[in-house]
């Protein structure tokens, strides 16, 4: 008998969630693999309209919930909401024992949970690196995931070559 792989798969937004939706519920049938969904972000935030409701809608099981409070958004602000982040996920790492993660993106709750999975050696598959946003945070904080990353899956052959100028694998771009 094989050995199911365990994937925890990170989801902190309703954007981010909507490009995942697809790949989770395949990842949910396929025998190979336990499915760790965890849930992040701003899917708890109230102004955002709860959008955790959309993952139980679609009837996924939620492995793991972080529920921080982010009403400000100054530079402290979101270091002390990052910080949060990174401690919750490593709690949550430690408990459900994935055998690697996947998330999406590029925001400082992503990186956060990047930087968790890092920390625990834990292999990370990014979705969507090399992309550009200038002049907006989102583009260090992007490159900086995947400079964590293991595997990853770009949008098009143009992200590929930049993510493989940055000195990642040619083998683990796809």
């Amino acid at each position: 008998m094989t050995k199911k792989i365990k994937i925890g798969v990170i989801t902190s937004s309703r954007a981010d969630y909507g490009q995942l939706r697809n790949l989770i519920k395949l990842m949910k049938h396929d025998k190979k693999i336990i499915l760790q969904l965890i849930a992040i972000g701003s899917h708890f935030n109230k102004n955002r309209g709860y959008s955790f409701k959309e993952i139980v809608k679609d009837k996924l099981k939620i492995s793991a919930k972080l529920k921080l409070k982010q009403s400000k958004f100054g530079p402290k602000d979101i270091s002390n909401y990052t910080s949060e982040t990174l401690k919750g996920v490593s709690k949550i790492i430690i408990k459900l024992k994935p055998h690697m993660i996947l998330l999406l993106g590029d925001r400082y709750e992503t990186f956060a949970a990047a930087s968790a999975a890092l920390f625990h050696n834990i292999p990370l598959v990014h979705l969507h690196g090399g992309e550009v946003t200038s002049g907006v945070i989102d583009e260090p904080i992007r490159h900086s995931i995947t400079k964590m990353s293991d595997i990853h899956f770009v949008a098009n052959n143009i992200f590929k070559k930049r993510i493989r100028r940055m000195g990642e694998k040619e083998k683990n771009i796809f």
